[in-house]
């Protein structure tokens, strides 16, 4: 079967966000006060897994060792399909 899964990987708490800073600053600078402001990566994916589940595992295996660091990321998976 085919899933659409979705990974969305940011930073964990107390780690520093120098883009997301520089992005709050220039919103600013706009005229849009901005209280807070983070940034994430979003990662769309089709995979062929037998289920909801291995589709699921496959996309932590893939963050694990490829796309989080998991010393300072935090992900989420979402599976469709």
């Amino acid at each position: 079967m085919k899933f659409d899964v979705t990974i969305t990987i940011s930073l964990k708490e107390g780690m520093l966000d120098p883009e997301a800073n520089a992005i709050k600053n220039a919103i600013t600078n706009l005229g849009y006060p901005t209280e807070s402001l983070r940034t994430a990566r979003l990662f769309r994916i089709r995979l062929d897994a037998n289920d909801r589940e291995a589709a699921k595992a496959m996309a932590q295996k893939m963050c694990e060792r490829l796309l989080a660091n998991p010393v300072i990321h935090r992900y989420e998976i979402e599976v469709a399909g």
